[in-house]
């Protein structure tokens, strides 16, 4: 029976971070670097209360090249 039950909570437990880890990573500012240049081409802000820019980067994005 406390097998049963330590496995429901661990399951659980995990469940929860690995959702907690996801919205996380959604939320995060994607950041179009160029290839050619390597240069910050555009930054798209999935959260309306964040304003990053090229010039004010966040300290942790998604980084993606662009052409």
């Amino acid at each position: 029976m406390t097998d049963k039950v330590f496995a429901i909570g661990g399951g659980l437990f995990a469940g929860l971070l690995f959702v907690g880890a996801l919205m996380y990573s959604l939320n995060l500012p994607e950041v179009q670097i160029s290839h050619s240049t390597g240069e910050c081409v555009k930054v798209i802000n999935y959260v309306e209360s964040d304003k990053y820019t090229c010039d004010d980067l966040p300290k942790k994005y998604h980084h993606v090249w662009v052409k």
